[in-house]
């Protein structure tokens, strides 16, 4: 642990039990109708807002496959500010799909990754926090001997979710996306080991939106790209992507029939993860990530469509190249083109468009804790 973190195990939340079921009809927070569809803000408001509690923060951390993510909040009038906020690649999933186990190198990058977490959340003094830890923990052999060690260095101890719950929390952080006045949402969520799709009502004004179906898909930008070589000669990849492609479209046929049952033809599509954020930006023809400019914009199906098909044709190098893409994203960006793809392949969006979400499971987690808390008094 870092010289400046706090020993003590204050970042479990709520005694370490679960805030709150995992299953997949439970209503989430009502929409705020208050913003307009595809406006960018950094807080999120909270239904029935009246006052709030000065001075309390929380603490998300989002452990995934490749990211290490956190954010540090403190609730306000208009839902919550965030003060404190870290990100890094980590790899925690690299070799995973071979061996079945997280490797010492990539353990070790995360702990340094936890430490630098720990530590800001000592600075801040957050006495209230979740830590999720999703596929690779989930899905690896020693995915609980990690866990100890992880609590035994850092102090932080780490929910390995369900994909049930990692579902409701990117729902719950992104929602406030969707427009009460459209047909249901389309809400995927790429991540590194696996993806998440799910289907939620638009909701109206005091009426919660609800999960319908949810499908776990379990192929992220890691596992999928692990399954085909990065350095491949030009007239093989397009081949290894229409592989990549054929691994994800018979498992989203097969949701895509529940979905049917709902009686849902078009349907608002609605992304979150690195992937969207990253080819928004490139679409949007950002020098560098803005989150201001990306987090809540909507783009076309139809161009982004042609622009994964043209990365996916790129080397290695040619994808380093491109501005917001870089050298960390370049090896795995080709996988979650793919994965997306066959998601806007598969439903018709209502406008063409497709919205664009940098939130998602923290700011779920912030939602969850600061209601539960009380940091919100009713109006």
């Amino acid at each position: 642990m870092s010289a400046d973190a706090d020993p003590q195990p204050l970042l479990t939340a709520e005694s370490g039990q679960p805030l709150l079921a995992a299953e997949s009809g439970q209503p989430l927070l009502a929409v705020d109708s208050s913003r307009p569809v595809g406006a960018a803000h950094r807080s999120v408001r909270p239904p029935h807002l009246g006052g709030f509690q000065r001075g309390r923060t929380y603490g998300a951390l989002d452990l995934g496959t490749n990211n290490c993510r956190l954010l540090i909040a403190r609730p306000s009038f208009e839902g919550f500010v965030v003060v404190d906020a870290y990100s890094r690649v980590v790899k925690l999933g690299e070799g995973l799909m071979d061996s079945g186990r997280l490797s010492e190198a990539a353990m070790d990058r995360t702990i340094a990754a936890l430490e630098a977490c720990a530590s800001k959340l000592s600075r801040r003094d957050v006495r209230l926090t979740r830590n999720v830890a999703t596929e690779a923990c989930r899905r690896a052999a020693n995915g609980p001997r990690f866990i100890e060690r992880v609590f035994a260095e850092t102090g932080i101890a780490l929910d390995v979710v369900s994909a049930a719950e990692e579902a409701r929390l990117a729902v719950m952080g992104c929602h406030m996306l969707i427009d009460c006045a459209g047909p249901p949402a389309l809400v995927f969520d790429i991540g590194g080991g696996s993806s998440e799709v799910m289907l939620v009502t638009s909701g109206t004004d005091g009426e919660a939106p609800t999960i319908l179906e949810w499908v776990s898909l379990p192929w992220g930008v890691v596992s999928l790209a692990e399954t085909e070589l990065m350095a491949l000669a030009a007239a093989e990849r397009a081949p290894a992507y229409q592989r990549m492609l054929g691994k994800i479209a018979p498992m989203l046929d097969a949701f895509a029939l529940r979905v049917a049952a709902h009686g849902v033809g078009e349907v608002q599509l609605l992304g979150t993860s690195g992937t969207i954020t990253t080819l928004a930006s490139v679409e949007l023809g950002l020098d560098g990530y803005d989150r201001r400019r990306v987090d809540g914009c909507a783009v076309a199906v139809a161009p982004l469509l042609d622009l994964c098909r043209e990365i996916s044709g790129q080397s290695v190098q040619e994808r380093a190249r491109i501005p917001c893409i870089g050298m960390d994203r370049a090896e795995l960006i080709v996988a979650g083109c793919a994965i997306l793809e066959a998601v806007m392949c598969r439903w018709v969006s209502v406008d063409g468009l497709v919205r664009v979400a940098d939130r998602g499971i923290r700011e779920g987690i912030l939602r969850t804790l600061m209601s539960r808390d009380g940091a919100w008094s009713g109006a």
